[in-house]
């Protein structure tokens, strides 16, 4: 995950400079503010004239694009819960085919695949160990893709910090001209001071704001499917639950063993 958001923050940075450095590359001010004003383009005015910061945080936009793609296909029911996963589980169990049981959830890649499998290799120390496992596994799985979404909340909270610094920093540069030049500088002077500012500001909450509330709408979406997955996996255990067969056809499971 982390070379391929790498690799898509490379070819970000790639593109944004291409298509920079023509504006770039242009002469100085046009005498004709008639002119001058006809030319100014989007992408001058909120990508060039921001500076470094901006082209900073356009970068970590396209970060935040790649890291919700991901959790999108890696934090969804069918890679944690997956319904023929649960059907097959539960019906290899309910068969008594255990070592198949314990060979299935080992293939299986999804979570509940995971968390069956350790608590089925626990059988053989009683349901209370069995349980455990599944406590565990559970919490394991689910701290991992927490994890996973910590950096869109990095992200959310650093990038208005770093908008922020744009701001600083074009306030600055404008006293630093009118130091210099011991009088208000011209308009244009200003402007372009007063855009950084402006700009970076603009950027750093286009950047923070969808990053936290994609970081909120995971972190509901993890909290949600694990809990989904700890019912399934209960569900499809219970009948190793002391009394629980004796009570449905008078006979006691067979305890798997694990090889």
């Amino acid at each position: 995950m982390v070379r391929v958001v790498a690799l898509i923050a490379f070819l970000a940075v790639v593109v944004v400079m291409m298509a920079a450095l023509p504006t770039l590359a242009q002469p100085g001010p046009v005498e004709d503010a008639t002119a001058a004003a006809a030319e100014v383009k989007y992408f001058d005015f909120f990508v060039v004239k921001g500076g470094p910061i901006a082209f900073g945080l356009i970068v970590v936009s396209i970060v935040t694009i790649a890291l919700t793609i991901e959790h999108c296909l890696s934090i969804r029911r069918a890679t944690i819960v997956p319904s023929e996963a649960v059907r097959n589980a539960k019906a290899l169990i309910d068969e008594k085919k255990y070592l198949d049981a314990i060979q299935f959830t080992a293939e299986d890649p999804s979570m509940l695949g995971y968390v069956l499998n350790a608590g089925l290799i626990e059988a053989s120390n009683g349901f209370a160990a069995m349980e455990r496992a599944l406590e565990e596994t559970l919490e394991e799985r689910s701290a991992r893709l927490f994890r996973k979404t910590e950096y869109l909340n990095i992200i959310g909270n650093v990038s208005p910090m770093i908008g922020l610094l744009g701001t600083v920093t074009g306030m600055i540069l404008l006293f630093a001209e009118i130091h210099a030049a011991d009088a208000f500088p011209g308009a244009r002077i200003v402007a372009d001071r007063i855009a950084i500012a402006l700009i970076t500001t603009f950027w750093g909450l286009a950047v923070g704001i969808p990053a936290l509330s994609i970081y909120a709408i995971f972190r509901n979406r993890i909290d949600v499917l694990t809990a989904e997955c700890a019912l399934a996996a209960e569900h499809i255990l219970s009948v190793f639950k002391p009394g629980a067969s004796s009570q449905t056809d008078g006979t006691a499971p067979d305890t798997p063993q694990a090889t």
